[in-house]
């Protein structure tokens, strides 16, 4: 699975075998991640159409402008929760490190790089700085496009 496909999986499927799709590229417009399309197993076969939740968070299904179901999980809430069952105080809303970690994903600059190819950064990725802020950006991005609803306060300006 890609690190991106991680990343949908532990915030919109609860680590489902339906998140092991690829990070769409950063040129086209996903209507619909494979969580959020409810699609099980390597086979991509449709569920019953609504996504799973991650700690209790609710889930529901709403009608996208294709008329295809998109989810819409509370992406600030699912995030919380996990924030709140670790030992550690994580700053995930400024820092793709964290977020990661938070995760329980790689974080290694290695790791970051490998999510910066399968978003298609065509950066410096020799500057982790820049290339950390530029993937916090798109996965933020990326949640929102695909039915996530992200809190302002981890949104970036």
């Amino acid at each position: 699975m890609s690190i991106f496909g991680s990343i949908m999986s532990k915030i919109f499927g609860g680590g489902s075998a339906s998140a092991q799709a690829s990070a769409p590229h950063a040129s086209e417009t996903p209507s619909v991640s494979a969580a959020a399309q409810g699609q099980d197993g390597p086979t991509g076969s449709a569920s019953s159409g609504a996504a799973p939740s991650m700690s209790g968070a609710p889930s529901t299904v709403a009608a996208g402008p294709s008329g295809a179901g998109q989810a819409s999980v509370d992406v600030g809430q699912v995030l919380a929760d996990l924030a709140s069952k670790k030992g550690q105080a994580l700053d995930y809303k400024r820092s793709i490190v964290d977020l990661l970690k938070l995760l329980d994903l790689d974080s290694s600059l290695q790791a970051r790089k490998q999510l910066a190819d399968e978003l298609h950064d065509t950066g410096d990725k020799e500057d982790s700085a820049t290339m950390n802020v530029w993937l916090h950006k798109q996965f933020v991005q990326k949640l929102a496009d695909t039915g996530g609803k992200v809190p302002d306060d981890l949104k970036h300006a």
